[in-house]
C-alpha cells in the first residue's frame, strides 16, 4: 500500500528499514534490538507511535506489547521520495540529476559499461 504525500524523516526512515527486511511484525523491543543506532528505548517507542500516527506502519496488541508491519510498500515509497528529490533538486529533470552524480562521483570503467547498457534502449 502507497500513501501519497507520506513523509517519513531519517530516524524514522531507520525503523522502517527494520520493519521491510524483517518480513514479519516486531515488537517494540525486537526493532530496538536490530537498531545500530545508540537511541534509547523510549526513542524507539516515540518514533513507533508517529509511525503509526502517520500511517506507515500498522500495529497489533499481542498480550502486553505491541507489534509492528510496514504499512507502505518500501518500492512505492522510495519511488516516490525521488521522484520529489528529482522535482526539488533538479527540475524534474532525470539527466540533471544522472550528470550531478556522475560529476560527484569518480566513475570506474565498468561503472560506465554498466551505465551504456542500462541505458542502451534497442528499439
Amino acid at each position: 500500500m502507497k500513501k501519497d504525500g507520506l513523509r517519513i524523516s531519517d530516524t524514522e526512515l531507520e525503523i522502517m528499514n527494520i520493519l521491510w527486511r524483517s518480513g514479519e511484525p516486531l515488537s517494540s523491543a525486537e526493532v530496538f534490538d536490530r537498531l545500530e543506532t545508540g537511541w534509547k528505548y523510549p526513542t524507539v517507542t516515540t518514533l513507533l507511535g508517529r509511525l503509526a500516527d502517520k500511517g506507515a506502519v500498522s500495529h497489533e496488541k499481542r498480550g502486553k506489547a505491541y507489534y509492528y508491519s510496514p504499512a507502505v510498500d518500501e518500492a512505492a515509497y522510495k519511488a516516490e521520495e525521488t521522484e520529489r528529490f528529482i522535482e526539488k533538486l533538479h527540475g524534474g529533470s532525470v539527466r540533471s540529476m544522472v550528470a550531478a552524480l556522475c560529476e560527484s562521483r569518480e566513475l570506474t570503467a565498468e561503472d560506465v559499461e554498466k551505465l551504456r547498457r542500462m541505458f542502451d534502449l534497442e528499439e
